[in-house]
């Protein structure tokens, strides 16, 4: 398991001017191989502002950083750059379950302390740089003018190069279920409307609203993929994007209140990631996302038995069949209902003939659970 012994560590104090009229020098990290390279550096503005490099190539233009926050000035600029802290770590360890026995979690890091003098508070983005891709959060140190606050919005920016093509599907707070599309960024507002298929239930946000994970190409064949990590106490982010500017800006999903983070100090976002390759194959199998995660709380794993399961679910949710077994849903009662006395439309999908068929298929194939969704309880005696 990952024991987090930091191995290097150097620091840089950086004596920088308080006064927003001056840029501060940008400070920088590289990958452990030295294909991709990060630039961060602070504004006129005060305005946190990263950049990312692969094999000299840009990928992520100029992007800001910053948070909204509900009845306050916020996290957005007057920042000045106090302390950067650079390391670098490496370790090896094993996951409950996966696809490999082992995994490598190696990356040089960058902790950038910003100070917001006008409110006299700091926070710490910090910056991870693996072999295939970035990693950056923001960090909310306990203080006296930073203890509880309500996150109105986060501004994470992730400025695209080129007008590339995406792989994605729309926005939305209720369901992911839909299918991808493929087109160049600028035609995602004139997609969308098509896009947004017949759901159970849904609450689009944007006209170029889309969910992570977000897969895009260059047009020289660069594979880039933008998504999160370690997301626990926060909202889920999608993806707002400027088409006009080809701008993607972080969008949380609000509770009923519209608000969308409920923060006390100490504590920080979950991470948001940025992986690259020249080869798609790299992208699926990056464990970048696993190493962003904590690690497993358990010491003892050995209880932990992977299992395979099948199940009876997509035809219902693309319209092939129903929910329901009976169209009379008006005189069903919930544990009163005897459903052998109603009348079957005979399009639902977990009926007898096809979940034998499962059974059948997962028994040969060394599948270990059958998992019926929509089930009812038409078939509770047949099964026992």
């Amino acid at each position: 398991m990952k024991n987090m012994k930091i191995l290097t560590t150097t620091v840089l104090c950086l004596l920088l001017s308080f006064f927003m009229g001056t840029t501060a020098m940008a400070e920088s990290i590289t990958s452990p191989d030295g294909q991709l390279k990060l630039d961060f550096s602070v504004n006129t503005q005060g305005e946190p502002v990263y950049e990312l490099f692969y094999k000299g190539k840009e990928v992520i233009k100029p992007s800001k950083l910053g948070l909204e926050l509900k009845n306050d000035p916020g996290l957005m600029g007057g920042f000045a750059c106090i302390d950067a802290k650079t390391s670098t770590f490496d370790e090896t360890w094993e996951p409950v379950w996966g696809e490999v026995k082992s995994i490598r979690n190696h990356y040089n890091e960058m902790a950038v302390t910003l100070n917001q003098k006008a409110q006299n508070r700091n926070i710490i983005i910090r910056f991870r740089l693996y072999n295939d891709g970035l990693g950056f959060r923001y960090e909310f140190p306990q203080q006296e003018n930073l203890n509880y606050f309500v996150i109105k919005e986060e501004h994470s920016q992730f400025a695209m190069t080129g007008d590339h093509t995406a792989f994605w599907i729309p926005g939305d707070y209720d369901t992911q279920e839909y299918d991808y599309t493929e087109s160049k960024l600028t035609e995602i507002r004139g997609l969308m409307k098509g896009a947004i298929t017949d759901n159970a239930s849904q609450t689009s946000f944007s006209p170029t609203g889309v969910q992570t994970s977000l897969q895009m190409k260059t047009a020289d064949g660069l594979y880039i993929n933008l998504h999160e990590a370690a997301l626990v106490d926060y909202s889920c982010m999608h993806l707002n994007l400027d088409d006009k500017n080809l701008i993607f800006e972080s969008w949380l999903t609000p509770d009923a209140m519209g608000d969308k983070g409920y923060m006390q100090t100490p504590c920080q976002s979950p991470w948001r990631t940025v992986i690259v390759s020249d080869d798609a194959r790299d992208i699926l199998a990056s464990k970048l996302t696993l190493n962003l995660n904590e690690p497993c709380a358990y010491q003892d794993v050995s209880w932990i038995k992977p299992v395979k399961y099948i199940g009876v679910w997509w035809e219902m949710i693309t319209g092939k069949s129903s929910w329901a077994y009976t169209d009379d849903v008006y005189s069903v009662k919930l544990g009163l209902t005897d459903y052998s006395k109603t009348r079957p439309n005979g399009r639902h999908a977990a009926n007898n003939d096809k979940v034998k068929r499962y059974i059948d298929f997962a028994a040969r194939h060394g599948f270990d659970q059958v998992l019926i969704e929509g089930w009812n309880e038409g078939w509770e005696d047949w099964f026992g």
